[in-house]
């Protein structure tokens, strides 16, 4: 039975009260949804022993979801514009638990590759849509909370993935992995069809929407600042382990526990910028990529030492925890009558930003080293301070009453 539409506010286009557990269940799809994405780079090695293949050609499993999650992003809002959307996050869902079936049963590279395929559309569609039924999930003074809800299930995704991943591909094999992954969005599915309500679409949305809305003023600028902020981020993270085992000489152990102490602070400003949002968001926009830029001028002062890059990486986490929620807030706030659109292109800005910051630090390491690779991701982020400051525009909150 579909849950109750009765809580829609038409006044605001929110709910009348929040209805938590679909945030949640958003959230268990956005991390089921992470977790499949980055499952690939910690298990290449058995995935190419096992199906007699280069660990180059098993690694274009990421690209290819990577390609049409762009692309999906894109495309999606015009694609689906008269799709009521509890069905349309449900059937994302449902390919996720698809592409992982595919791929646990793969008996060559061509399947494995279109279970990628199916999982780079439910990624892409699932993200592009997510900030907009969120907003009407619950009331508006509350949207922030609940985006930092639902970016929190991106900061657990990130950091368990890849060390779960491998641990659990060692102990029963890399398939039985993607079966548990399988199993997740299966609950993801389940949780969804149990507290999504009905929501049809509120507009009809044409691609040239997307354009639409790129051209209105300071959203351009926005998408740009997203692109260097983010890039900024993947040039560091990507290679951070090659810098922490080459530059401050930390064992592959070592650097585990160091990545899930990203995590763990990577969560906690999740929340903590879920609150800071409400009443500053601008200065969190800005403050998040002026502290990552800060940090990486002290990595590239102090050199190669291991405590310092152990607080580096830490505080890093933390102050990255606030981005995604801070531009998601940015969209609810500035496009609140496209946000289905605003958020195809948020999600194909990362998507873009992801494949160029990591291109942009893997030359600069191969020619450089590890501390040259900081400096580059400090100098993206200081064009990213300055392009928020000077182009980005914030339209106020709307009152409402609590």
């Amino acid at each position: 039975m579909t849950p109750s539409t009765k809580n829609h506010d038409p006044a605001t286009g929110g709910a009348r009260t929040p209805a938590w557990s679909a945030v949640a269940s958003m959230t268990i799809g956005v991390f089921s949804l992470v977790t499949a994405e980055f499952l690939p780079a910690s298990l290449l090695t058995p995935i190419a022993a096992d199906l007699s293949i280069s660990e180059g050609a098993a690694g274009q499993a990421v690209t290819t979801t990577a390609l049409f999650g762009f692309a999906t992003s894109l495309l999606i809002t015009a694609a689906a514009r008269g799709t009521d959307r509890r069905h349309l996050l449900m059937f994302f869902s449902a390919l996720l638990v698809a592409s992982n079936l595919l791929v646990a049963f793969a008996p060559g590279l061509p399947l494995l590759l279109f279970g990628r395929v199916l999982l780079g559309v439910a990624l892409g569609g699932f993200w592009a849509m997510s900030t907009a039924v969120t907003m009407r999930l619950v009331p508006a003074a509350l949207v922030p909370r609940a985006l930092a809800i639902l970016m929190s299930g991106v900061s657990v995704a990130t950091v368990l993935a890849a060390p779960v991943g491998s641990y659990l591909g060692d102990l029963f094999g890399w398939r039985d992995v993607f079966l548990l992954a399988a199993a997740l969005g299966l609950l993801a599915l389940a949780a969804q069809w149990l507290s999504l309500p009905s929501m049809k679409p509120t507009g009809a949305t044409r691609l040239r929407t997307l354009l639409d809305v790129l051209v209105r003023p300071g959203i351009g600028a926005g998408m740009l600042a997203v692109l260097l902020v983010f890039g900024g981020h993947f040039v560091f993270f990507t290679y951070l382990r090659a810098y922490l085992e080459s530059g401050s000489g930390f064992s592959i152990e070592s650097i585990s526990v160091i990545l899930l102490g990203f995590g763990a602070a990577n969560f906690l400003g999740t929340l903590l910028a879920g609150r800071l949002v409400q009443k500053k968001l601008r200065l969190t926009l800005v403050l998040a990529p002026l502290a990552m830029g800060a940090i990486a001028a002290a990595m590239v002062l102090e050199g190669a030492d291991p405590v310092a890059d152990v607080v580096a990486v830490v505080l890093w986490g933390l102050f990255f925890g606030g981005v995604p929620v801070a531009w998601s807030s940015w969209i609810a706030r500035t496009v609140p009558d496209e946000t289905e659109s605003a958020g195809g292109l948020f999600v194909a800005s990362i998507n873009v930003a992801i494949a160029l910051g990591a291109g942009l630090g893997g030359v600069v390491f191969d020619f450089t080293g590890g501390t040259a690779t900081i400096a580059a991701s400090g100098t993206v982020l200081t064009l990213a301070v300055l392009s928020i400051m000077l182009g980005v525009r914030l339209r106020a909150p709307a009152a409402v009453a609590v």
